[in-house]
């Protein structure tokens, strides 16, 4: 896991040069044998390189190079309008990296411009009270259209998906300032893969509650993750991280993926929301039935409150409150839109539109 994306990135664009490390005299060959120039010092390769095209045939060249010679190159690309400076020590990424970056340029602009913005969910008690909302990525109003798997999985081959991650809970917590008063649960997603030092990769999330004088108890962040998550002991710190500040923490998906119900239990979290799958016709399938009977028990046992997620039918949200599920969120109480569909929040009794 690492923050990469915490420092500035720019855009992929005109002339410049690339810069390649370590130096390999295999690499260094290979190029000259095509006929390319290329200068070097005992630390690094570089070529120019005259518009982004040419930029892209290059790296894919070297891409194929480096796993026909079995080499791992870090790159840096500088452009001609870039400040001078005499630092390359900070920048280094991977070719594979670099080489997405300009493969999908449009969609790095997306992340980099910040063109995305937060809707809301409505999160509803058993008497279908809204008690919060769950923030989720859209695109920004004029903005490029795009799915929310398909930005962070480019984010994730770019190095950036940090950077999102980041600015995506930053945007949620604005966005609640903005709609909620105090009170109201605001469930904010965050991807575990991005945070390897909770302390310093959270201090923005934190900075942001507290200039805009939130309240750290209305926060939930929880767990959204495609991959099987590696190290548990990593993912149990950031959720004591958040914890001792005031927050609470919620695992996504339970049931479905790699949120198992084994899981659960290990992390205890403070909400267990249980994947769409389960609840989708579950009044009238007795083996999803029982699959969610057992997380209501299991999640009593350590005093977790279960969330049903994907509730689009009246039968649905009735079998889960016979079961003792306290909360539930889906299209039958609300779509996400950007904002409360009768504008802000307007109390405790507020009842979600249908």
């Amino acid at each position: 896991m690492n923050c990469s994306g915490c420092s500035p990135i720019y855009p992929i664009e005109g002339q410049g040069t690339v810069y390649l490390r370590p130096v390999s005299p295999a690499l260094l060959e290979a190029l000259q044998t095509k006929g390319r120039h290329v200068d070097y010092s005992e630390k690094m390769l570089w070529f120019h390189f005259s518009d982004v095209q040419e930029l892209q045939d290059r790296m894919e060249e070297i891409i194929e190079m480096e796993k026909l010679l079995a080499i791992s190159l870090a790159v840096q690309l500088k452009f001609a309008n870039d400040p001078l400076t005499d630092d390359l020590e900070k920048e280094w990424i991977s070719l594979s990296m670099q080489h997405a970056r300009i493969k999908y340029a449009d969609i790095v602009s997306t992340i980099l411009e910040r063109q995305f913005t937060s809707y809301m969910q409505p999160i509803v008690d058993a008497s279908e009270c809204i008690i919060g909302y769950e923030f989720l990525l859209r695109p920004a109003e004029h903005g490029r259209a795009f799915s929310s798997y398909e930005l962070f999985e480019v984010a994730r081959e770019t190095g950036l998906h940090s950077f999102l991650d980041r600015t995506a809970r930053i945007k949620a917590i604005e966005t609640s300032a903005k709609y909620l008063p105090r009170g109201v649960k605001r469930f904010v997603n965050f991807l575990p893969s991005s945070i390897y030092n909770p302390e310093y990769c959270l201090t923005h999330t934190f900075e942001a509650i507290e200039r805009l004088s939130l309240d750290p108890k209305d926060f939930v962040f929880e767990v959204v993750e495609t991959e099987q998550i590696q190290q548990l002991s990593t993912l149990q710190h950031i959720f004591e991280v958040y914890r001792s500040r005031g927050m609470s923490v919620a695992l996504d998906d339970v049931g479905a993926g790699f949120s198992t119900i084994e899981l659960m239990n290990r992390l205890e979290p403070d909400f267990v929301k249980i994947d769409r799958s389960l609840i989708d016709y579950c009044d009238q399938d007795e083996v999803k039935q029982q699959k969610i009977r057992n997380i209501v028990q299991l999640s009593n046992r350590f005093g977790g409150k279960v969330l049903a997620e994907g509730v689009e039918r009246m039968e649905e949200f009735e079998f889960c409150r016979s079961v003792g599920i306290e909360l539930a969120q889906g299209y039958y109480f609300g779509k996400p839109a950007a904002q409360p569909p009768d504008g802000p929040y307007s109390g405790p009794s507020y009842r979600a539109a249908r």
